[in-house]
């Protein structure tokens, strides 16, 4: 098979898986509770590898959280969210890189290539700013990194950091949808304003702008000098 046809088919592949989720799952929180609830003891079982597997086929990793938090509560559902969203982003990695790696290395040019080393330099802190990056693409960023040269415990590592704020922060709401002004609740709205603010923050630095202390200081160095 060709480079370009394989590329092509783990494209159309992973399309496909995604249309047909899309089409046959319902997008709530409590279909997929649903699914696991009344499996006992097997349920957190039977949640990871099921969330893991939606979450490849694109399903929002929100939901998956929220569904955790009303299956398990805050306490139990978040470290089950984090194990399962990480099992989520190892396995697209490694669809990924087996199934079109070597075929991007062989098509690769110059533009591509410099894109996989300075990935392969930031390492560990460029997938750790994709993960608390508002808005960021969760499983995207997980088939894309399988694409460049990290290492799979720099990745697994730096995600697990990553998402584990917003693990809570999702996990938290779900659980407590019908009463939002529980201090679960709370601290779950916090943490996502503070993880925005991080953001949007680092997403500034990596314009390449100066935060705003630096602005400030600036314009007073310019004010003294006048």
């Amino acid at each position: 098979m060709s480079h370009r046809l394989r590329l092509a088919a783990l494209a159309f592949g992973l399309a496909s898986i995604a249309v047909a989720v899309f089409a046959t799952v319902s997008r709530s929180p409590e279909h997929v509770r649903n699914i696991v609830e009344g499996t006992g003891a097997w349920a957190p079982v039977l949640f990871i590898p099921l969330s893991a597997a939606l979450s490849c086929a694109f399903f929002p990793g929100q939901l998956l959280a929220g569904a955790s938090g009303l299956l398990f509560g805050t306490a139990a559902g978040t470290p089950i969210t984090i194990v399962a969203a990480t099992l989520a982003a190892v396995t697209a990695f490694s669809i990924s890189r087996h199934g079109g790696r070597g075929a991007l290395d062989e098509l690769s040019g110059p533009r591509i290539r410099t894109w996989q080393d300075r990935i392969e330099r930031g390492g560990f802190l460029a997938v750790l700013y994709a993960r608390i990056a508002p808005l960021s693409p969760f499983v995207a960023i997980n088939y894309v990194s399988g694409l460049t040269r990290l290492r799979m415990g720099t990745f697994a590592l730096a995600t697990v950091i990553g998402i584990a704020p917003r693990a809570f922060a999702y996990t938290a709401l779900g659980g407590h949808l019908d009463d939002l002004g529980s201090p679960e609740a709370l601290a779950a709205i916090a943490v996502l304003v503070v993880m925005g603010l991080a953001g949007g923050f680092l997403a500034w630095r990596a314009a390449g702008r100066p935060p705003p202390r630096a602005v400030w200081r600036a314009l007073r160095r310019r004010r003294a000098a006048s």
